[in-house]
This record gives structure tokens, sequence and C-alpha cells, in this order.
């Protein structure tokens, strides 16, 4: 969600500040503003829209001072207007803002009491009024902060600056991440490490609950109860070029042609000849009864898939949710239950409030994230990294085949410690995962194809993707990538449901994407593929040779992949969904890497 960088420097700060939001504009925004104290002054600039806004009106209105904090903005209380962006001002302090102020009306209407008024809609202000009010009340710029932390109810992440202070902020975590940057007489903080990777690679992840009291000499961190803590402090090599396109035209498609690379790099981290190692303490799947997965988006999806590989190669019962729902149904948690919670940050709120909800209930707590630092991945007894490296692109692309590699592996693992596959059948299947990389190359080459079907695609309004088994998680896939760059209107079906209603929706002006390689289901999918083209419905067929060769050529257009066991084949078909959304979001001229609306992490309700 938002972006918080801060930085106590030994230059002017502005330029850098700015750079910084830069690399944090992947985690989506709508206006973007900086502040900094200049000679004890302090001052702001906001502007709405890209970043590219902000800077031209430092251009034209620079802003100076070798002390600042900047910020950009995801909506959420109050239009994205300037007036609406941060950072919020209320006299000597200013205040950037991740979360959601949840009393922030009884705390504006106490503040109204004591002649304190708001300026904007947002609650993210009335964190600047009360520090104000604080301040007015005597209390010194470090005390008024941590007063005003002590009032809030909700998710934040905080950094505090003041006028005549230019050799401090106050920096806050509760459920949104912050991380402080140590350098030499110079301190940073920002909202993950990708921000603060050129300043530094000294990094110091505040836990739930902490503050920290930031000088040029370094922190001083306390927790909720106002103890002084100590924190690790964690070396974080960050290559500026993993955040660099490396001359593909948008993250996306650089992330997209990463998934051979990445998913090889995967496979050596996890596999020694046929056995999978896991990190410590491990799982021992003989003593699980049943899996419960949680997660949202993509990493929904994600466990949509792993549920067939669990309960077919396993035989482990498996329930899948979707976190917001399963954090407030409050479900039993019985004894034999394993939690595995996948996120791509590992800071999804709903999927962290979940886990805790989990923990002392479930016999064990596993993560399968791609930030190892992450909330998620520190509050779980088991954490899986997936080594896809930085992902930028809001619509994940290689973090979901990274998620199903490693949910596969497990599964594997599952079913050699229940003795539901023998050692030939697991070599067998480890020895189709490790050709997967050369099978995405090779996949690779058929974008032509998929970039002639997405062009079709891009002119309709509402477009049905199908598949059956494990085709099926893949349909909901390839809806929703193309529904979050390209705008169109889709809905994923399994294919059984088509004529218990869908159906209805079909006619020329509707295209469909099936899923169906020749699998055990193949012919049943084709079936009902013949439904929708004696409707008039234009049929997208992604498939396999033989599939091809079996459905004829009476689709709108084929495309056809690499053969790959069915097992696998929800990686393989991954590709395919990618890369429509990705070819009809270029052709409708979306912005693909940061689509309206969107956030990477989710960090707020």
């Amino acid at each position: 969600m938002c972006g918080i960088v801060g930085i106590l420097g030994q230059h002017e700060v502005a330029p850098s500040l700015v750079e910084a939001l830069r690399r944090l504009e992947y985690r989506g925004y709508d206006s973007a503003g900086i502040a900094t104290v200049n000679n004890g002054r302090l001052d702001r600039r906001r502007a709405v829209g890209k970043l590219v806004n902000l800077s031209d009106l430092l251009v034209h209105n620079p802003l100076a001072g070798k002390s600042g904090i900047g910020h950009t903005r995801w909506a959420t209380h109050g239009a994205p207007t300037e007036v609406n962006a941060h950072p919020h001002r209320s006299g000597p302090v200013a205040v950037v803002h991740n979360g959601i102020i949840e009393n922030y009306k009884a705390l504006r209407a106490e503040l109204a009491g004591a002649g304190i008024e708001p300026e904007t809609e947002t609650d993210t202000e009335t964190v600047a009024l009360l520090a104000r009010h604080y301040l007015g009340q005597g209390l010194a710029p470090v005390q008024a902060a941590m007063a005003t932390v002590d009032r809030l109810e909700g998710a934040f992440a905080l950094v505090f600056l003041f006028d005549g202070e230019s050799d401090l902020m106050v920096a806050a975590r509760k459920g949104s991440p912050l991380a402080i940057g140590w350098g030499a007489d110079e301190m940073f903080v920002g909202s993950d490490a990708i921000a603060l990777a050129p300043l530094t690679g000294q990094i110091t992840y505040l836990e739930e609950g902490d503050r920290a009291v930031i000088t040029r000499k370094g922190a001083v961190i306390y927790d909720e109860s106002g103890t002084e803590v100590m924190r690790e402090v964690t070396s974080v090599q960050m290559d500026a070029a993993r955040v660099d396109k490396a001359g593909h035209k948008h993250f996306m498609a650089k992330e997209i042609a990463e998934q051979p690379v990445v998913l090889a790099n995967a496979l050596s981290a996890y596999l020694s000849g046929d056995s999978l190692i896991l990190p410590e303490p491990g799982l021992d799947f003989t003593k699980v009864e049943r899996l419960v997965m949680v997660a949202c988006g993509t990493a929904y999806y994600a466990c949509l898939t792993a549920k067939y590989w669990f309960e077919r190669l396993a035989r482990l019962p498996v329930e899948v949710d979707i976190a917001s729902e399963f954090r407030y149904r409050e479900p039993p948690v019985t004894k034999g239950t394993v939690a595995l919670f996948v996120s791509q940050s590992g800071e999804t709120a709903d999927t962290l409030a979940a886990l805790r909800y989990c923990a002392g209930k479930a016999d064990t707590i596993v993560s399968v994230v791609n930030v190892e630092t992450s909330s998620i991945a520190r509050e779980s007894d088991l954490a899986l990294p997936i080594h896809a490296g930085v992902e930028i692109g809001v619509a994940s692309t290689k973090a979901f085949t990274c998620q199903l590699n490693v949910l596969f592996l497990l599964a594997l693992e599952a079913a050699r410690v229940r003795g539901t596959l023998d050692a030939h059948e697991i070599a067998q299947l480890i020895g189709s995962l490790r050709a997967m990389p050369g099978l995405f190359n090779a996949a690779l080459a058929v974008d032509p194809a998929l970039d002639q079907a997405a062009r079709k695609i891009a002119p309709a309004r509402d477009v049905l993707f199908l598949g059956r088994g494990y085709m099926y998680p893949l349909a909901l896939e390839g809806a929703l990538k193309l529904k979050e760059i390209s705008y169109i209107h889709a809905e994923a079906y399994a294919s059984g449901e088509l004529k218990h209603g869908p159906i209805a929706l079909i006619d020329k002006d509707v295209p469909v994407v099936v899923f169906a390689p020749k699998d055990s289901l193949f012919d049943k999918t084709v079936s009902n593929m013949q439904e929708v083209m004696a409707r008039g419905g234009k049929v997208v067929l992604v498939t396999d040779a033989a599939g091809a060769a079996s459905a004829g050529a009476d689709a709108w257009q084929t495309v056809v992949l690499p053969t790959v066991d069915e097992r696998l084949a929800p990686l393989l078909y991954a590709l395919p969904a990618q890369l429509i959304a990705y070819h009809a979001a270029v052709a409708k001229g979306t912005d693909v890497d940061q689509p309206r609306n969107l956030a990477k992490s989710v960090t707020v309700e």
C-alpha cells in the first residue's frame, strides 16, 4: 500500500526522498509528497498523480533540507487530492502514515472540543492534529509523538518530523511494516528494504508495537510497553538492477520472462537429488490430520491449486479460505491441524490477522512467503521462502508460479511421509518438476500466438475463463489477471458449471478462454467448449499438441503449449494466463505495472 521513506542525512534529501519513493511505486499510489526541515523550519511539497508531477513541482519550487520524510499515498479516507496527500502537517509537526486509524472520528471530536479542526478528509491528519495538541500542552516532540501513538487504534506505520528538530524522526509500527536503515552519521526509515537499497544495506525491522527515536547517531527502540529493546540489524544486499526493467517495456514483462530462472533457483534451494530439504524445524506430516490454507488474491488461487495436490497425492484433507473471511468467521481449529498461510509480501493484513488467530490453536503455523524477514515469516513456526526475487509489477506473476512450486514440493513431501506415493513415483514427479524451467522457456516461444489471442480479446467488455480439475484455479487466476491490468470484466467457472447458469452469457461478443491440456478430464472440457461454440461463442483454446489435434480446428484460436504431466500443468499454464492479460492490457493502453486502484502489498483491511 502506501510507501514511506525518511532520511536524516548529510546532504540535501529531497532528491533522495523522491528516488526512494520511485522505488516504492510498485506498491501502488495516487499522490505523493515530501516534507523537510531546513534551518529549523518545516516545509512540504505535495502533488496528485505520478511522481513525475512531484518532481516537476520541486524543480519550480525546490525544498531544501538535510532531514525529511516522503510518502506515496493510496487513497482510503478522502479522494486523491493535493489537500489529502501526505505528509500531513498541523503546525509544528508533519506525519506520513501507512494504514488506517480506526478511531479517528472520536479523536477528531475530542480535538474539536479543544479548538483544533481538521482541514482534510483523511484519518492520517488526525495523527498530526493530536501530536500538535500534545505539543501545545508542553510535551517535548518525542513525548508528544509517543502520547499520540498511545491513543491510536487500528493499523499503522508512522513517521513524525518536527519543526525546529533537524536531527530527529520518531517512527512507530503496529500492523503495517516499517524498517530502519543504518548509515555513517545518517539514518533512514522505509516501508521496506527496496526503498532503502541505494542508501544502506543495514536494516532493522521494527516488530509489532515498536516505537523508535531516530537521530543521526542511531535509533533507540522501545516496545509497546515502553521498555527499551534491542532489535537485530540485518544485512540486506539488494542490487539496484533487480528493480530495473532490464530492457523490457514493463516490469510485468520482465518478471514473466524471469520465471524459468527463478523456478530453477527455487528448485536448487529445496532439492538435493530426489530429497526435499525443508528449513528447520521442518514438518512431520505423520501427525497432520488436516491442512487449513489461508490467503488473499492470487495467493488464494495458489492454495486452491495446492488443495488438489495435497488431497490427490498425499490424501490429506485440505480446507482453503480467503483470509478476510476466515479471520472474522473464527472457525474451530482442531488438534492435528496445520495452518498454512501464503503471501508474496508477508505483510498482507488479513492474512497476518488470520495467522495470529491460529497461533496457539493450530499444531503448526507454516507460511509460504517471498520476503523472509516479513511479519508473516517471523511469526510462523516454519517459513518457506519461494525465492522469486523482488516482484515489482502489481499483478503477481513469478511469485505465483514460485508459490505453486513450493506448495507442490510440500505436497510431495506429505505424500512421501504418509506413504501415498512410493519412491519411484516421487522421483518421477521431481524429474518432471526439474524439467519445468525448460518447458517455461519453450512456452515463452508461444508468446506471439498469445499476443494475437489477447488482441482479439481486448475489445471485449466481458470474457469468460473455463477449466476443469487442476485448470479450474488457473481459470480463476487468468480472469483475475485480465481484470487487474486490462480492466475488462472477466469471470471464471469450473467447466462443469457452465450449464448451471453461465452459459446464458454466451454470445458472439463474449470470448471464452479455455485451459485444457490433454489430461484425464480433457474430453469433458471439450464437450463444454463445443456447447459454447454451438451458441456463437468465440473460444480461445489453450492446450497441448495432443489436445489441439483431438479438439479439431473449430476454435476461434488455438494456442499450443509443450506437453507436461497433468499434475504439474498448473505451473506451466500460469504462463498463458499471464501473457493473455499482459498483451490485452498493452493493446488497451492501460498502466500495466501500476493498474488503477490497486496496490502491490495490501497492508490494511
